[in-house]
């Protein structure tokens, strides 16, 4: 199969017939990781559905994720940082987000989503080309020397329009944030609504010199 044209209910079939239980899909429950999560519950309905709580979530969003456990019986596991965020502010001070937002992302995101990935051979993400420029030469599958697993992004090729059409054409939940123009939804203290003719991205780390958490980048090479 050439998964890099397949529509993505194929890639996903593919992917769990080929990895089975070793198969996690990893999702922030943006409108990206709904349409595949949707997807799924036909598809691999026993799936590992995976999401990172790194205790500085909207409200809306920890309600979103309840909401779906409870409409369609899922099992959502919540993955966390070694450290709450109280710890970590006696550890490297208070609001660490707002001095060191790379170190932030790093301890509460990227570190404890790849201690949890290495127990999977493959797994996958909601992010499409489309999103940022840092996304454009997203592979819909590929190796992922950061997790050493496969990385698949089933919906890669899909538009913000496409996404929201299969989500209002099975009328599915999703955060309300996104009817106050919070276009991509991370942390509450790095994420503000995006303002008429910003970027979609723009409302993520507002001010900073960053526009990636570090999942999606490669792993940085020793000198």
């Amino acid at each position: 199969m050439q998964l890099e044209q397949a529509a993505p209910q194929d890639i996903l079939r593919w992917a769990a017939d080929t990895y089975g239980d070793g198969l996690a899909l990893v999702t922030s429950f943006q409108p990206t990781g709904l349409v595949m999560l949707h997807m799924l519950l036909d598809i691999a309905p026993e799936i590992s559905v995976l999401t990172l709580d790194t205790g500085l979530l909207f409200p809306e969003t920890y309600a979103l994720v309840e909401q779906w456990e409870r409409q369609f019986n899922l099992t959502v596991t919540r993955v966390r940082a070694a450290q709450t965020v109280a710890q970590q502010a006696e550890t490297y001070g208070d609001a660490l987000w707002q001095r060191n937002p790379d170190q932030c992302c790093h301890l509460r995101k990227t570190v404890p989503l790849g201690d949890t990935l290495r127990g999977y051979a493959a797994w996958i993400t909601g992010i499409r080309r489309d999103q940022a420029e840092t996304r454009r030469g997203s592979a819909v599958v590929s190796w992922d020397s950061k997790y050493d697993n496969v990385k698949l992004a089933p919906l890669a090729t899909w538009t913000e329009e496409m996404v929201w059409t299969y989500i209002r054409a099975y009328d599915l939940p999703y955060n309300p944030l996104h009817d106050q123009n919070y276009l991509s939804i991370g942390c509450q203290p790095c994420t503000r609504a995006v303002r008429p003719g910003e970027d979609a991205r723009a409302g993520r780390w507002s001010g900073q010199a960053k526009i990636e958490c570090g999942i999606h980048l490669p792993l940085e090479k020793k000198a």
